[in-house]
Order: C-alpha cells, then sequence, then structure tokens
C-alpha cells in the first residue's frame, strides 16, 4: 500500500472540485493532537461525511498544511505523508514517505515500526497536528523550594501560566501515545501524567537556576532560560520517547508563602533603614564643602549599633539576620564611638569599662 501524488487537468479547476468523495482530516483544532480521516461524499443535497472502513485502490487524500497523514493496514503503519496536497492510494505501490520538513529521524521511526505484507481488511487512516499546541495550563499545587543567594535564605514560591508543545516525531508519537482505536486524541491526555511530569521538570529547573545565582524577582523574566533548563530535563521523557518537543514557556505569576514574604518585607526593611544615614551624611557633606569648619551645620545622626551578628546597623533591626535593636538600658559606649550589648567593643575589642 502507497500514495502517490495526484495529477489532474489544469483547466477543471481544483481536484477536490472535480471528486466526488475523498477523505481529509476530521475535526482538527488547536486543542487536537490525532483525529481519523473522513469520507466526504458530494450529493446533490451537499456534502455528507461518514467513518471510513475500508480503503480501496485509487481512493483520494487531501493533506492540509501542518498536517501529518498516516495510513495503517491491521493497525501497523503502512505509509506516512507529511505534504500538503491531493494524493492517491495505490494497494500495490511501495511506501511513499513524503517527509514534508520533518527531520530525517522521523524515515528511522518508520523503517523501525513498518509493517510489511499484504494489505488486511483494516485499513484506517490517521492525521496528526503538526502545529504548535498552545495556552497548556499549569500551576503548582505545592510551593517550589528556591535558595536565593542575595537574600541568603532558603524560599519558597508558587507559580502558574502556560506552556506549549509541538509533535517533533509525529510516528514515534503515534506509536507511544495514541490509544488504539481512538477516533480522536485531545489535549486532555496531557492533563495528568504529562502535567506531572512537566511540574517535576519544573521544581530541577527552578532548583538548577538557583544553584546559577538568578535573582528569585527576576524569574518571570526568564522565561527563555527555562524552556532551556526544562528541555534538557524532559529530553529523555518527552522527545526520545514519545516525540514531543516543548517549544515556550510563559510564567504568568509568582507568589511567595506566607514565611518567604515575611523573610523578604524584614530584608528590604532592614536594608532601606541601614542606608538611610549614609544617604543623610553624604547629603550634608556635599552642603558643607564649601563652608568653615565654624560654619559648618551640626550633624545629628542615630549612633550605630553592634548587633549579637557582628554588623554595625542604625535602624530598629539588623540589616543582616533581622534580629531586633536592643533595649537602650543594655547598651554601653566604647571609647570608640559604637554603641555595644557584649562585655566587648565589636569594632575595636575594648572591654567593657562599667
Amino acid at each position: 500500500m502507497g500514495i502517490i501524488r495526484a495529477t489532474f487537468n489544469a483547466v477543471g479547476g481544483s481536484l477536490a472540485g472535480q471528486w466526488l468523495d475523498y477523505i481529509i482530516s476530521d475535526r482538527m483544532d488547536n486543542n487536537t493532537l490525532v483525529t481519523r480521516g473522513v469520507r466526504v461524499t458530494k450529493n446533490k443535497n451537499g456534502n455528507t461525511y461518514a467513518p471510513i472502513h475500508t480503503i480501496t485502490n485509487g481512493s483520494k487524500i487531501m493533506i492540509a498544511p501542518n498536517q501529518l497523514m498516516i495510513l495503517c493496514d491491521g493497525g501497523q503503519i503502512v505509509d506516512y505523508c507529511a505534504s500538503e496536497g491531493y494524493y492517491e492510494v495505490y494497494l500495490s505501490a511501495t511506501p511513499s514517505m513524503f517527509n514534508g520538513e520533518l527531520s530525517y529521524a522521523v524515515k528511522e521511526t518508520f523503517q523501525r515500526i513498518r509493517y510489511g505484507g499484504q494489505p488486511s481488511s483494516s485499513q484506517e487512516v490517521y492525521f496528526i497536528n503538526l502545529q504548535e499546541i498552545k495556552n497548556l495550563k499549569f500551576g503548582t499545587r505545592n510551593p517550589l523550594q528556591y535558595f536565593d543567594n542575595f537574600y541568603n535564605a532558603e524560599l519558597f514560591i508558587r507559580c502558574h501560566g502556560t506552556y506549549s508543545i509541538k509533535i517533533s516525531d509525529p510516528l514515534k508519537f503515534f506509536e507511544e501515545v495514541v490509544p488504539r482505536n481512538a477516533n480522536i486524541v485531545s489535549t486532555q491526555v496531557l492533563s495528568d501524567q504529562y502535567l506531572e511530569e512537566f511540574l517535576m521538570a519544573l521544581q530541577s529547573a527552578v532548583s538548577s537556576m538557583s544553584q546559577n545565582g538568578v535573582r528569585i524577582s527576576n524569574l518571570g523574566a526568564k522565561s527563555k532560560d527555562i524552556v532551556e533548563y526544562l528541555n534538557q530535563q524532559l529530553d529523555i521523557l518527552w522527545k526520545e520517547q514519545r516525540g514531543i518537543d516543548l517549544v515556550s514557556v510563559g510564567i504568568g505569576n509568582i507568589s511567595y508563602d506566607e514565611i518567604s514574604r515575611e523573610l523578604i518585607n524584614i530584608r528590604s526593611r532592614n536594608t532601606m533603614l541601614s542606608q538611610q544615614p549614609m544617604n543623610q551624611i553624604n547629603q550634608i557633606n556635599q552642603g558643607n564643602q564649601n563652608l568653615t569648619p565654624q560654619q559648618s551645620a551640626p550633624v545629628n545622626l542615630q549612633k550605630a549599633w553592634a548587633c549579637q551578628c557582628g554588623s554595625q546597623n542604625y535602624g530598629n533591626f539588623c540589616a543582616v539576620c533581622g534580629r531586633k535593636k536592643p533595649d537602650i538600658s543594655q547598651f554601653w559606649g566604647c571609647t570608640c564611638g559604637l554603641l555595644n550589648t557584649g562585655n566587648f567593643c565589636s569594632k575595636c575589642g575594648a572591654k567593657r569599662s562599667s
């Protein structure tokens, strides 16, 4: 069984207009991955569509753009075509394998799974969607772990968005994914197991980006990098075993769990408070550049205090560890000008005098 490209008299108009019956794909939209062929029969009342039970010698087939047509005999693939156009079936012909724009790997897949033998009574036509399948939704049920070097903390995020796929090896996809005797296969088949595999790969991708030092706040702008990380994780599961490529990922929103949000707010607030005195000093110094020492304005700034972690701070919270500023009664002033709470000055090492 094979197919050959149909020829016709150019004066007579289009092929479909001349044929009384021909085979096309059943309904195929953005949510359809695979569908059976249906026979279109023309009569005075208009076109009628009917399932195909037997493919006869000379049957006509119309293949639309971004489709791959598969001829099956006894449940096995005997020929395929990925080039749009009009074709006729000849049961005695050798497989034509019109590859279209598909890679040579598809031919290798065909040589592995092809069926040799005489035509049987079970002959079917399938059409596979080669377009990019978009708007497949995902969302993390549990928070994803992310260590951010900037915050020096283990944070947890949730994210949701969409991703798109493309069937790169349709013959492998047909053999490994499509249920036998299925009339139509939609994206619903990807909603359970495939989504779980995607989310597992997403966790690995997020961990890899964390190790590479990507700020957690920049994840939303790293869609291309996320796709590369995900493809590394899904290459064996999806591409090599099922003939599916991940094309793009769009992250709609990233949110933090309650503890992570609190840590980020504390760090941001302490950073702002610790920078404020230095900004004041710079402004006063700029204003006093042209003044004599007697004319210089007095500087009245909050004194620095030493935290238990060893950092100097000006606000009410430590900018490094987040500890609250101790009660003023616990402080003692060192001769170097730093306020301390321990028995030794954290700046110069002098012992507490009283």
